[in-house]
């Protein structure tokens, strides 16, 4: 049988860009899946995933020209149902075995086997292995039809009748095994071992491919193409890294736009360009943004991290005279410019102030209002917040940055790049003289955006942080615009994560319950109050992050099953419970935790946790209560220090006397007085043994 390496590539037109990667990652590995599982490839072969901007293809290692015979066991049709009483063959079994490509003569060889219910006949046959160029069909077939394609296009053949769908018109098919041809079939095209290379630069049309294991060298030595995405994107990083050292210069750092670039050329040259030093003068975040979104150049930064008036150019072509294509894009980007330092101009001859009223003609939410009702709700919840951190001060501050928050909203900066919201408003609150505590909360109010982004610089920022997500929270909650599935269209889980994050790591002294109910007020009679449902959202998120951190479940179901409304302490109540969890005692009071709640959850009417020392019969509810009465004091008072690892600590005392109750007491005494005192003794030690957490998390 011939193992050889197998290359299939389509040729296609300019693939999108920033789908190019995706594209290609899983060209290959659905080819590679399905030959495998056809047995066409096994678990040596190794597959290599190539993308330019005008190809798809993979590299696929150890590819049999057929795969191995291999036996099958066909389950065809009950005995009674196939076989008469005298053992022949019925009609209804024929059939079947014509189905399956069998006839009479097998019947006598047919297995009976019993299901569990009946005797069953099978049909045991060797089937013969996928040749390559089916099995190849079938793979190509399913791994287009299974491609992530953004959006399809429908294009008319060269025999000007027939359509076909993909993401791109495609105008050449390379299947090789080895050396020879694959005879198969795509989008109206047939195999071949010719391809294209550089639309201007190959030194070869087409490039006739030797093999499958030469289409990397050939691409790149005769057609003036790296294939590889890895590859291309490492050029592009080598080129870029050295062309900024020449200049003691370094180029900003942006993976998105490092991918989309790479996918938009096939030979990479990166060139220097320059602009006009006084363009500087506009804040850099604007001129960054536009040379990166619209130009896809990378601004080149000086040592404190401040842009200069130069920036790098991927170009796709490699002339022996660079000056017309340097020139050229030189001259593109100036008029981008301008307009940004236009916009900047106008931009700063209105105050932020000024731009106020007109946030009450931009709709927010129609159930919700506009942006300027919107802003005075966050008005009085950044007030409350700030009250609560700081003083009077404060809250005149958070009230102020509140307001001038969203009118940059209005601004043609902004109206131009939605990205700069926050950013501009900061630069024109400090055109306008306010102070650099406003100008910062201004910015940072959105903070934290994402994972692992900064949070507020300053308290004024992190009480309109706080302010705006909560209103955002407890506003579309309350109209029931509630996240399902991975359906967030208002990314409020991002919203949640947010706040837990600035109470977390601010280790702001500030009850949740009390922030969603103030961000409720605000709305009046607008919503539903929805601080219930918010609050298990909030949780839920709360302990996704805090499993994702290292946290065991059982020690992060243990703190939320509280809802502890600080969540400054969640840390130290977390490594309470693991210190907890390697006492000797604690998988036996964790498993009487959760004795005593399954009790109390079943026990009539309200059960107070009050205990009447004169009606305490048997030895072991004295015992209990003694030392209960010795062991609460403590832990309440190591709880009350905020030394939680302490308080739980102290319980370990309580093992003896919990487990010698449980062994010599009815809780469920027939005198009902007994049973009620029985049951507020339970409920007093369920209290003091429940502080920091839900112990009962912690049993098997």
């Amino acid at each position: 049988m011939s193992i050889r390496n197998l290359l299939v590539e389509l040729f296609v037109e300019e693939l999108p860009p920033k789908a190019l990667k995706k594209l290609g990652e899983e060209f290959a590995a659905k080819l590679f899946e399905s030959l495998k599982a056809q047995g066409l490839a096994s678990d040596q072969s190794a597959v290599t995933p190539f993308a330019s901007p005008r190809r798809l293809a993979a590299h696929v290692t150890d590819v049999a020209a057929q795969a191995a015979d291999k036996p099958v066991s066909q389950k065809l049709m009950p005995a009674s149902v196939g076989l008469d009483a005298n053992g022949q063959a019925t009609p209804a079994l024929l059939k079947k075995l014509a189905a399956v490509g069998a006839d009479a003569a097998v019947v006598s060889q047919l297995k009976r086997e019993y299901d569990g219910k009946t005797d069953v006949l099978f049909l045991d046959v060797i089937m013969p292995g996928a040749k390559l160029a089916d099995g190849l069909q079938k793979a190509l077939d399913e791994a287009l039809a299974k491609l992530p394609i953004p959006k399809v296009m429908t294009y008319q053949l060269d025999d000007g009748w027939s359509n076909v769908n993909f993401v791109r018109p495609a105008h050449g098919l390379v299947a090789l095994h080895g050396d020879d041809v694959v005879p198969i079939a795509t989008l109206g095209l047939a195999s071949s071992n010719m391809t294209q290379g550089h639309r201007f630069e190959a030194t070869h049309h087409p490039v006739r491919l030797k093999n499958a294991d030469t289409y990397a060298t050939q691409l790149a030595t005769e057609g003036a193409v790296i294939a590889g995405f890895d590859a291309r994107r490492a050029e592009i990083v080598r080129q870029l890294t050295e062309a900024a050292a020449k200049e003691g210069l370094a180029p900003i750092e942006d993976d998105a736009l490092l991918d989309e670039v790479t996918a938009l050329v096939e030979r990479p040259n990166v060139l220097l360009g320059q602009f006009e030093e006084a363009f500087l003068e506009v804040p850099q975040e604007c001129l960054i943004l536009t040379m990166k979104a619209n130009q896809k150049y990378f601004p080149l930064l000086d040592g404190n991290g401040k842009l200069t008036n130069k920036f790098l150019i991927v170009s796709n072509i490699r002339p022996v005279d660079t000056s017309a294509v340097i020139g050229g894009n030189e001259r593109v980007v100036r008029p981008r410019l301008a307009d940004a330092k236009f916009f900047f101009d106008q931009d700063r001859k209105k105050t932020l102030e000024s731009r106020v009223a007109g946030l009450d003609k931009v709709v927010y939410h129609n159930k919700l209002g506009t942006q300027g009702e919107r802003m005075e709700r966050v008005r009085k919840i950044a007030r409350a917040i700030a009250q609560q951190i700081g003083d009077d001060a404060l809250a005149a501050s958070a009230d102020q940055a509140a307001q001038l928050a969203k009118t940059d909203l209005l601004t043609d900066m902004v109206g131009e790049f939605p990205e700069l919201q926050g950013i501009m408003g900061a630069y024109y609150a400090r055109h306008d003289g306010l102070s650099e505590d406003v100008a910062d909360a201004i910015e940072d109010h959105y903070k934290p955006r994402f994972a692992g982004d900064a949070l507020p610089r300053n308290a004024t920022g992190t009480a309109v942080a706080l302010a705006d997500k909560l209103e955002t929270l407890v506003g579309l909650f309350g109209i029931g615009q509630i996240p399902t599935g991975d359906k967030d269209p208002f990314a409020l889980r991002r919203h949640a994560l947010g706040v837990i994050r600035i109470l977390i790591d601010k280790q702001l002294p500030l009850s949740l319950d009390t922030l969603l109910q103030h961000a409720a007020e605000a709305f009046g009679d607008k919503i539903q109050n929805p601080t219930a449902q918010l609050t298990d959202f909030i949780f839920e998120r709360l302990a996704g992050n805090l499993r994702e951190q290292g946290y065991t479940p059982q020690e992060v179901d243990a703190v939320i099953a509280l809802h502890p409304q600080v969540l400054q302490d969640i840390a130290q109540r977390l490594e309470a419970v693991r210190a907890f969890s390697t006492l000797p005692e604690a998988e036996s009071l964790a498993a009487a935790n959760k004795r005593v709640g399954n009790i109390l959850k079943k026990a009539e009417g309200t059960v107070e946790a009050k205990v009447n020392a004169a009606l305490l019969k048997e030895t072991a509810e004295s015992a209990l209560h003694q030392a209960l009465s010795a062991v609460a004091p403590q832990a309440d008072a190591a709880f009350e220090k905020g030394d939680y690892t302490a308080s739980l600590q102290a319980l370990a005392a309580l093992k003896a006397p919990v487990d010698d109750f449980f062994d010599n007491v009815m809780v469920n005494a027939d005198d009902p007085t007994l049973r009620a005192n029985r049951l507020g003794l339970l409920a007093t030690l369920h209290q003091a043994m429940n502080r920091v957490a839900d112990l009962s998390r912690l049993a098997a």
